[in-house]
C-alpha cells in the first residue's frame, strides 16, 4: 500500500512543477527573443498556466528574468570556480575547465544564449548581479594563472586576455551553434564536434603556454578533418 503524502508536501511538489516549467519556458523565450520581445502571457500560455498563476509564482516579468538569468550565471560560475579550486597541475586543471565549459555549452546552450544576450546590450536587468558574482570569481581564476606563470609552470601572457579568449572558445559552441551547423552540414551539433573543439582548444593553450601533454590526457590527438561539400 503506497504512502499518503501530507497536504504540504503536496502543494510544495506541485509548487516546484509548475516553477520548473515556468523557468524552462522562460529561459528558452527569453534566449530567443530576448527581454522585450516576450510577454508573461506569451509565457503562461506555453507552460500550460494562467497569466494570474504565473504572477503568483512570479510577480513580474523582471522578477522572472532575474530569476531565470541568476540560475544560469550560478551554474555557469560553478564551472569558473572548478580551476581556482583544482588541486591540479596546470595541463590537468584546464583540461577539466576546456570539458566543464564545452559541456556547459552542450548541456544549456539556450542559457549560453540567454547570458550572451545580457552581456551585449550591456546588461540592463541584471547588471548589479553580474558584477556581484562574476568579478570575485575572475579574480580567482586569474591568480591561478598568475600564480602558474610567476613559478614557471606556464609561459607568461596576459592573464586577464586568456580568460577571455577561453570563454569565447567555448561559449561559441552554444551562442554561434546555428552558424556552425550550417557551415558543418549538420542539423545539430554533436559530441564528436566538441570533442574536436576540446582537443583544438587544448592543442592552442600546449603551445600558448608551453605545457606539455601528459599519457593520461583524455584528449586525442586527430588528423584534420576535411571540409564539408
Amino acid at each position: 500500500m503506497s504512502a499518503v503524502r501530507p497536504p504540504a508536501v503536496k502543494r510544495q511538489a506541485r509548487r516546484q512543477n509548475i516553477e520548473s516549467a515556468v523557468l524552462a519556458v522562460a529561459q528558452e523565450r527569453f534566449a530567443l527573443q530576448g527581454y522585450g520581445g516576450v510577454s508573461i502571457d506569451d509565457i503562461a500560455a506555453e507552460a500550460g498556466i494562467s497569466k494570474q498563476s504565473l504572477l503568483y509564482y512570479f510577480p513580474s516579468k523582471k522578477a522572472l528574468y532575474r530569476r531565470v538569468f541568476n540560475d544560469v550565471l550560478d551554474s555557469w560560475l560553478s564551472n569558473l570556480d572548478s580551476l581556482a579550486a583544482a588541486d591540479l597541475e596546470p595541463h590537468a586543471a584546464l583540461e577539466r575547465y576546456v570539458t566543464q565549459k564545452l559541456q556547459f555549452s552542450y548541456d544549456h546552450p539556450s542559457g549560453s544564449r540567454l547570458f550572451a544576450q545580457e552581456i551585449i546590450s550591456q546588461a540592463p536587468q541584471c547588471g548589479d548581479d553580474i558584477e556581484a558574482k562574476l568579478v570575485p570569481a575572475f579574480r580567482a581564476e586569474a591568480a591561478v594563472l598568475h600564480r602558474w606563470m610567476s613559478t614557471g609552470h606556464a609561459a607568461p601572457l596576459p592573464v586577464a586576455h586568456l580568460l577571455f579568449t577561453l570563454w569565447a572558445m567555448t561559449q561559441t559552441y552554444a551562442d554561434f551553434a546555428w552558424q556552425m551547423r550550417m557551415l558543418l552540414g549538420k542539423k545539430a551539433l554533436e559530441p564528436a564536434d566538441f570533442d574536436l573543439a576540446r582537443e583544438t582548444i587544448m592543442r592552442m593553450l600546449e603551445g600558448a603556454l608551453g605545457l606539455t601533454r601528459p599519457a593520461t590526457s583524455a584528449v586525442v590527438t586527430s588528423r584534420p578533418e576535411p571540409l564539408p561539400k
